[in-house]
């Protein structure tokens, strides 16, 4: 092995180490619970032309596959010549950030010998946008809150309060904001003082070669990782609930010589809802549903992902156009790595997991603020919150492996700790628990999903705003694995609450939240006998699904100390 090729790898994991820095600055001072608890970041390095080299390990699939291509569109609106050091851009158009207005991107240029050699990107959650609030109930862009064009944040050091100011002046929480805004700020100075220190050490004036042959090895490798798998085509669809009615995704993936190809044709259209998604969300999670089976090792950059090319009609649900309502676009946009295994699993049987629960079921509740059916002056007068506690259901079962319980797959985001938004809000917790019988029987069962039973601590009204699917169109097991349970919403009154849309939680009511399970894999008689006396003695399946899906007449042996 050649010098210059160990030199490359040494400056390889140090690039890595630059990024994970940056990533881990972002949580240590962010302000809000989705970047500080959770980890719904991005964070990256990028060379001049806007290319990703190395991405942070920490952070969701969602915000670094789109962020990946974000930063091109800043270098049109800021051509890398036209900016200066200390100078900082920032967006949140879903068009050209991560999806929706939510996600704030900010790019900081990096100069060395007063040459633009990088730029360090990232990207928080924040907790208020504006606008209807969480939810998909918009009906276009404009109802979802504050639009932020591609504009420059920090001029050459200077910091633009104006920019600020009016950030501060259109969200609810404009504390926590502030915070999260000076955050991204700070985490990409942080890489940027890292780097300029990596090519001092290595005496390099600029990051281009190394970069360029990080971003070539990396295609080649990808390359290689898709002739392992047989060449041919595969067509699959999945049904999912949609807002007022069900809604197709239809793909067709083929595998050939030169790459990855994924066609969207035939799937619905874009809807006037919320729930739509951007074609570089689309992007982002269907890539990363491929990357979890071809070329898992390879790292995420440029280079790897140029090997996959993704089409989606104009108009579609999954290519939305300006103004289309983006909100709550994780609920169908997660869904895609499970299209993508669906067909990948008739090119290898036997080798991909089962469908998941796969959209966040993330409980996104405030108040406060003028709510339906109540006073105004009354419901003005109490505390004001916003909350969103990250919550999952169950993964699809596993080749040899059970399907994960309540693990946010795709999106990689961590459960906040209760007494975390306990501490933050007036909501009490009251149960949090595994879903008996949720997990789709099968050879490998399906992951479970959980019980969350919560409450207004002084009995006030409070406003959810549901995002969910898997109610109508449950996780579906493969090769004869059976579904998981579909998810279920529930007042302690024994109302029943939709999946999607702003509700009220009525004052002495406890809202309960059931998340769906994953789908089995493989015929559930052909699961070993004491993997099923482990399930029962776990609480995990009760007597009556051992014995009557199972084929299992065996009673659960309870440990005792």
């Amino acid at each position: 092995m050649s010098q210059q090729i160990i030199q490359h790898q040494v400056i390889w994991n140090r690039l890595i180490s630059v990024v994970e820095e940056q990533a881990q600055a972002l949580i240590r001072t962010a302000f809000g619970t989705a970047t500080r608890e959770a980890g719904d970041l991005s964070a990256g390095v990028f060379l001049p032309d806007g290319r990703m080299v190395a991405q942070a390990v920490t952070g969701t699939p969602g915000h670094v596959n789109s962020m990946a291509e974000s930063v091109k569109h800043f270098l049109r609106d800021f051509p890398i010549e036209t900016l200066q050091p200390g100078d900082v851009l920032v967006t949140n158009d879903p068009w050209k950030g991560t999806g929706h207005l939510y996600d704030i991107t900010m790019v900081t240029p990096v100069f060395h010998h007063q040459r633009p050699v990088a730029l360090f990107a990232s990207t928080l959650h924040v907790i208020d946008i504006g606008g209807l609030g969480p939810g998909p109930d918009g009906q276009q862009i404009w109802h979802e809150g504050l639009f932020l064009p591609i504009i420059k944040f920090i001029h050459a050091g200077r910091l633009d309060e104006t920019v600020l100011n009016i950030v501060k002046a259109n969200v609810r929480e404009p504390a926590q904001v502030e915070g999260d805004f000076l955050a991204l700020v700070a985490c990409n100075d942080v890489g940027a003082r890292r780097l300029i220190a990596l090519l001092d050490e290595f005496a390099l004036s600029d990051l281009q070669n190394v970069g360029e042959y990080i971003l070539a090895r990396s295609e080649q490798a990808m390359l290689e990782a898709v002739r392992s798998w047989p060449t041919g085509s595969w067509e699959s669809e999945l049904w999912v609930d949609g807002y007022d009615e069900p809604l197709r995704l239809q793909a067709k993936l083929t595998l050939s010589h030169d790459g990855i190809h994924v066609d969207f044709a035939g799937s619905a259209g874009f809807v006037a809802k919320g729930i739509n998604v951007v074609k570089a969300y689309t992007d982002a999670y269907t890539s990363f549903g491929i990357r979890c089976l071809i070329g898992a090792d390879i790292p995420n950059n440029a280079g790897s992902l140029g090997v996959i090319k993704i089409d989606a009609p104009e108009g579609s649900i999954l290519n939305a156009p300006y103004p289309a309502a983006v909100t709550s676009r994780h609920i169908i946009g997660q869904m895609l790595p499970d299209v993508v295994f669906n067909c990948l699993r008739q090119a290898r049987p036997g080798e991909v997991p089962a469908e998941g629960a796969s959209c966040l079921w993330n409980i996104q509740l405030s108040g406060g603020h003028i709510l339906p059916q109540y006073e105004a002056r009354h419901t003005l007068t109490q505390p004001r919150f916003s909350i969103t506690s990250f919550s999952t259901g169950g993964t699809g079962a596993r080749p040899q492996l059970d399907g994960l319980s309540t693990t946010s797959f795709p999106s990689g985001v961590r459960n906040v700790s209760l007494e975390i938004l306990e501490s933050i809000s007036p909501v009490v917790f009251w149960r949090k628990e595994y879903r008996q019988d949720s997990g789709g029987a099968g050879t490998q069962r399906g992951g479970l999903g959980q019980v969350i039973e919560l409450s207004h601590g002084q009995d006030l009204p409070m406003e959810l705003g549901a995002a969910w699917d898997r109610i109508h169109f449950p996780a579906q097991g493969a090769e004869g694995g059976c579904a998981g349970a579909p998810g279920r919403v529930t007042l302690s009154t024994g109302e029943t609450l939709s999946g999607k849309g702003r509700q009220v939680v009525p004052p002495g009511s406890r809202l309960i939240v059931e998340t769906p399970g994953g789908g089995g894999l493989g015929k559930p008689v052909n699961r070993p006998e004491p993997y099923v006396t482990r399930d029962l003695a776990n609480q995990l399946i009760s007597t009556e699904s051992a014995a009557e899906i199972y084929g299992h007449d065996v009673r659960p042996t309870y440990k005792t100390e």
